[in-house]
Parts: C-alpha cells; sequence; structure tokens
C-alpha cells in the first residue's frame, strides 16, 4: 500500500495491529499506536526532535546496570508508576489501598530473619526504630504465613546496593507473618533522600524545574498464595518532602505516624535511650500472587 497522508498512515498500521491474534497483546498494540500516533500530530513533533527522543530511551537503557535501573526511576519520574498502581488496586481508585510502587531498588533473596529481629547488618548511624506490621485481608481477618520483604536506605539516604560500604543485605530483610498476621523488626529511622540525577532523569528533572527528593519510607513486599502480592511504602510523617515527592508515590493510606519515644523501655528492655516506634495495617486483595523480576540483582562495587 502506498502511503500519502499522516491518516493513511495511522489508519494502515492499526489495520495491521488488529491481525494479531492473542487478545490482550491486540489490545496494547492498537492502544499504544493510537496514543503514540496522536501524540506525535498533538505536539507537531518535529524529526530533530524524533530522533532525539529515540536517542533518550536507548539513553536510559545504557544507564541500566545491575545495581542501577534508570528506567524505572524514570517511570516513577513521570508519574506512570503512580498512575498503574493507582489503577490496578483499591478498585481503580475507589477505596484507599496499601498499594504502591515498587521502586527501583527491591532486590530478591533478602536473608530471612526472625520476627523481632534487627536488619541492620553493619555498623549504620540512625536513630533506633520498632516496627510492628500487621497483614490483613479485605474483611479484616489476619493474613498468617505471609512472606514480607522490607528495605529501606540508610540515615545518609543510600540503600545498600548502592553503597559499597554497607554489608550486602544491609538493611533487608525477609519475614513470615504469625496466626495474627504479624511480624515485627528492628532498624533505623528512614531518612529522606535525593533520587540518583546523573543519568537521564537528572536531565529532565533540571530541564523541567523539578527537585529530585524523596520522602522518608520503609519498603515493603507482601507475597502470599491466594492473594495479589502487594508492594508497599510506608512514609514518615514528619517529613518535608511528603507533598511534592519526586516520584508521586505519597498517598494518605500510606503515611505513617512515626513515634518518638523519649527516655522509656524499648521492646529489647533497655531503657534510657530515645527510640522511635511505627504501628501500621497493610490491607491484600485476593488475586494472583506473582513476582516481578527485580530491578536490580547486585551492589555497586567498591
Amino acid at each position: 500500500m502506498f502511503l500519502n497522508k499522516p491518516e493513511e498512515l495511522t489508519r494502515y498500521v492499526l489495520e495491521q495491529m488488529a491481525k494479531t491474534e492473542d487478545p490482550r497483546t491486540r489490545q496494547i498494540m492498537v492502544g499504544l499506536v493510537k496514543h503514540l500516533h496522536a501524540f506525535v500530530s498533538d505536539v507537531g513533533l518535529t524529526e530533530a526532535e524524533f530522533h532525539q527522543a529515540c536517542g533518550l530511551i536507548a539513553k536510559l537503557g545504557q544507564q541500566s546496570s545491575a545495581s542501577h535501573n534508570e528506567v524505572t526511576l524514570m517511570a516513577g519520574s513521570l508519574g506512570v508508576s503512580a498512575l498503574v498502581c493507582l489503577s490496578n488496586n483499591g478498585e481503580g481508585g475507589k477505596r484507599a489501598t496499601t498499594a504502591n510502587l515498587m521502586g527501583p531498588f527491591w532486590r530478591q533473596d533478602s536473608p530471612f530473619t526472625p520476627s523481632g529481629e534487627s536488619i541492620v547488618r553493619s555498623p549504620t548511624p540512625g536513630e533506633t526504630l520498632y516496627v510492628n506490621a500487621w497483614v490483613k485481608d479485605l474483611q479484616g481477618q489476619p493474613v498468617s504465613h505471609a512472606l514480607v520483604d522490607v528495605w529501606h536506605s540508610s540515615s545518609k539516604g543510600f540503600y545498600e546496593n548502592q553503597d559499597a560500604s554497607q554489608a550486602e543485605m544491609n538493611l533487608r530483610g525477609r519475614f513470615e507473618t504469625d496466626q495474627d498476621g504479624h511480624l515485627a523488626f528492628k532498624s533505623i529511622k528512614p531518612a529522606g533522600y535525593p533520587i540518583p540525577i546523573n543519568g537521564l532523569v537528572g536531565e529532565v528533572l533540571t530541564k523541567l524545574g523539578r527537585h529530585n527528593m524523596r520522602p522518608a519510607h520503609l519498603h515493603f513486599l507482601i507475597f502470599k498464595e491466594g492473594f495479589k502480592t502487594q508492594f508497599s511504602q510506608v512514609y514518615s510523617n514528619d517529613d518535608p518532602y511528603l507533598e511534592t515527592d519526586v516520584q508521586f508515590g505519597v498517598t494518605q493510606a500510606l503515611i505513617g505516624q512515626y513515634v518518638l519515644h523519649q527516655g522509656e523501655t524499648d521492646p529489647s528492655g533497655l531503657s534510657g535511650n530515645d527510640w522511635w516506634s511505627l504501628d501500621f495495617v497493610f490491607e491484600v486483595e485476593p488475586g494472583v500472587a506473582y513476582l516481578p523480576k527485580p530491578p536490580i540483582s547486585a551492589k555497586v562495587e567498591a
């Protein structure tokens, strides 16, 4: 077929996509072509801009490695990750959900840790934090024997995969909920931090005049057969960047109440030192349990 006009091209490409046998693949590809072609027309994309865009997409992959995922970082910075999460949980935003972003720093095979134990695996400065968490279903019933991954950054704002000075899997652990759906662990209070801006994401944020800060948070992944796997983040209620998170991840349901205890006896029986506590309840939905491919698989070399 010989094409002369833009609308003829779009119509012909859509006809080819419509021949795809798998219904879901066909739906996605038809929608993708419609939106991409409409975008090109709406903004009047020039040839030079198109070539630049192709280079930027290639650059995202080139800047990703075993210890860093620029693609996931960009998806979060454009609000795409948050949109996918909100569209697929809480009945498409009709009700609050404790589901949240996976983020670019989840690693598989965190060390199994008995409930109540510490996930601080190398000397790490910070204020002591004790966390109690419960996993429940939509009816408020406890979900026992769920596997829960926990990870977070240091007080300096680095995940262990970014920081060669931290021990392997520092501030990471895997727990199993008990009959009450409960788990507990000791760590340090997380700090807000800047996302990496030494790559393409940093260039984009600079051009848009945006900051690169994330509010302090703890990450959770909850896995149990019969329930939809849930990634979550619990944000610190005292963080100044709650309303301007560079990754657009903060929802009202995920603002945790971190409580400071001064001079009180802590859960380990020690007294005289200040410490923080966090109690939080996660609500998981029925569905398919699966684990996506981790965005990273190793840490930076010294």
